[in-house]
């Protein structure tokens, strides 16, 4: 326990922002940032074709459809927002 707060109180190496560390630091919030918004793009869009073509198959359930498609948008752009604080707290951390 004792090796795991010298490492939480240790100073950072690099101590000058415009270094490579601080670079690969960005570099690596924007990859994880990509990453993270491409599922819920493919999952938003998979949903509403889903919801689009079932809307057209059955149009009296077009209503419930309707709801449970904003539901399912809501969830699934939770994740990229998700995401998007990782981002920030891996850039600014």
């Amino acid at each position: 326990m004792e090796a795991l707060s010298l490492l939480v109180a240790a100073e950072p190496i690099v101590k000058d922002p415009n270094s490579v560390g601080g670079g690969l630091t960005a570099l690596g919030a924007g990859l994880a940032y990509g990453f993270a918004a491409i599922g819920p793009a493919l999952g938003i869009g998979n949903l509403v074709g889903k919801s689009v073509e079932a809307m057209a198959r059955q149009p009296e359930a077009a209503g419930m459809v309707r709801t449970t498609m904003f539901l399912g948008i809501a969830f699934t752009e939770a994740l990229a927002l998700i995401g998007f604080v990782v981002f920030i707290l891996l850039k600014f951390a």
